[in-house]
């Protein structure tokens, strides 16, 4: 059983466990163990925060999996597991937040709250609001299809939710299932479109190695149509399914889903393909997925439209930061919380040579309003390193590198002034990769085996682009405008904020070079 369904369902092992974990936090045992506080004068750690100033945080106690949110009425209404009974206790319900700007969020407090039945907790779903009143409740309704873990054996059956009072409060609908389960272990994680093409919902579902397809006139009767098999990824969960106009100007359906692909040395993150979908079946352009992340901190991601613009031509993503592998060791407990969405990215279908298509990422260009002061180099060169007089945490950093012959270059973010602690994030020319390591910082992994991820990166082109987010406890690495993302947690000593530019084995260029201060959107 994945550490996911032990959080979310009452385990009396699971809770003495999470018990146990929290006397470790709050004795300052776990904290001392990956952020040597020894050696941060007290003063400076009283002051200090781990909460992010820019990326949305839960107020209080725990968060995970983000639901896709939805767009109504000049608002984004964003739906996330919340446990409000962490570490203490388990079981999550769906707690709301909104924003018109998709960077300030107003918090609701929950909409779909845990144990009101005998099905027990909600876990993750999707919410459509129901414009024609297909289902029958209002038009404009908004209706939620969920996964609980039903009266019937536990079996993980989709139950029904709907708002009548635009997304603040939700209502079951009927304590059985709209979906029953067809006799598979998994069988959850519901994703509903509108398929306006054929005027029809569409749903997949996240059913152990294969994601399973469904359609609805009303939201509340399901018809399986096709299944999409995998290989070597795990037990798959929130599957994704949206169209998109490639900058050539060819359509492409693309099925996303996080899945595991440790097997075979591939990301724990967000795996995609892109291909046909004839309102049935989905077919791939190609049989091994893309990633759209290739960190360790990028997980339960959702895709969704951008009420501003052609939804074909731009979405938006965000993911839960965190990793099952350590979910639970964070210091941000110490402060009350645990849990930390990625920056919202604005993604796009490209194009490039060979026919091949791909999402690219890049931060939301909303995130500008929040600059406070840039400070921009024209012209660096490094061979060694160049440490920057600039001290911060909470940046979006900008630059081009170029070289003849090196072995790696990039940026030291988050460095100790003594220079031993960093987070080092660039290219390696000789090893044809990307990366970003965490290893020399503090990090959630006592392992030490998740400390480096890398990617693909094509050293014969000789430049590279990259813009980096640093926030506090996240650094996010977006590689030549996008096509690869590194999103990383780290937990940095307080007071360690230094820039250092670096070159190995040759002379590295840094040009255009911005750094972009950003100021702090929330407090606890």
């Amino acid at each position: 059983m994945s550490k996911k369904r032990i959080l979310k369902k009452g385990y009396k092992t699971a809770g003495i466990i999470l018990i146990g974990i929290w006397m470790a936090v709050s004795t300052g045992i776990l904290i001392h163990a990956f952020l040597k506080t020894k050696d941060v004068p007290p003063a400076e750690k009283d002051e200090h925060s781990y909460r992010a100033a820019y990326h949305f945080t839960a107020p209080d106690h725990w968060k995970n999996d983000p639901q896709k949110p939805v767009y109504y009425e000049g608002t984004y209404h964003y739906y996330y597991l919340y446990n409000g009974d962490y570490p203490d206790g388990n079981g999550t319900e769906w707690r709301h937040a909104v924003s018109k700007d998709l960077v300030h969020w107003k918090d609701e407090g929950v909409a779909i709250p845990k144990y009101t039945n005998a099905n027990g907790d909600p876990w993750s779903g999707s919410v459509v609001v129901d414009k024609e009143n297909t289902a029958g409740f209002g038009k404009d309704a908004f209706i939620a299809v969920v996964t609980q873990p039903s009266k019937d054996g536990q079996k993980q059956e989709q139950f029904l939710w709907y708002s009548t009072d635009k997304g603040k409060t939700f209502k079951s609908y009927s304590e059985e299932p709209v979906m029953k389960n067809p006799g598979t272990k998994d069988f959850r994680d519901p994703k509903i479109i509108r398929d306006d093409l054929r005027g029809k919902w569409v749903m997949t579902m996240a059913e152990g190695n294969k994601i399973g397809f469904y359609e609805s006139d009303n939201l509340k009767d399901w018809r399986y149509t096709s299944s999409f098999q995998t290989k070597n990824l795990g037990v798959l969960e929130c599957p994704d399914l949206f169209r998109m106009r490639a900058d050539d100007g060819t359509e492409k359906w693309v099925l996303g889903m996080s899945a595991n692909g440790k097997e075979t040395g591939k990301p724990n993150t967000y795996a995609y393909w892109t291909g046909s979908f004839d309102g049935t079946e989905f077919k791939p352009d190609h049989k091994e997925p893309e990633w759209l992340d290739y960190g360790f901190d990028w997980y339960g991601g959702v895709t969704f439209e951008d009420a501003e613009a052609d939804p074909l031509e731009k979405r938006y993503a965000l993911a839960w930061m965190n990793n099952w592998a350590y979910a639970n060791n964070t210091p941000t407990m110490e402060e009350g919380f645990n849990g930390q969405d990625s920056v919202i990215r604005e993604i796009k279908l490209t194009h490039e040579a060979n026919n091949h298509y791909y999402l690219s990422s890049k931060p939301s260009e909303k995130l500008d309003k929040l600059n406070t002061i840039t400070k921009a180099y024209k012209r660096i060169e490094v061979d060694g390193a160049k440490t920057l007089d600039v001290r911060d945490d909470t940046y979006m950093l900008e630059a081009d590198i170029s070289w003849s012959d090196l072995k790696n270059a990039g940026f030291r973010l988050l460095e100790s002034e003594d220079g031993t602690r960093h987070a080092d994030a660039g290219i390696s020319s000789a090893g044809g990769y990307s990366f970003m390591n965490r290893g020399l910082t503090g990090h959630p992994d006592e392992s030490n085996q998740l400390t480096e991820s890398k990617a693909p990166f094509d050293s014969g082109q000789k430049k590279v682009h990259m813009k980096i987010l640093v926030d506090k406890t996240s650094v996010e690495v977006f590689i030549d405008d996008g096509k690869t993302v590194h999103s990383n947690l780290v937990y940095p000593n307080p007071g360690d904020k230094g820039i250092t530019l670096f070159s190995d084995g040759g002379k590295a260029v840094f040009e255009n070079v911005k750094i972009k201060h950003l100021k702090t959107i929330q407090t606890k």
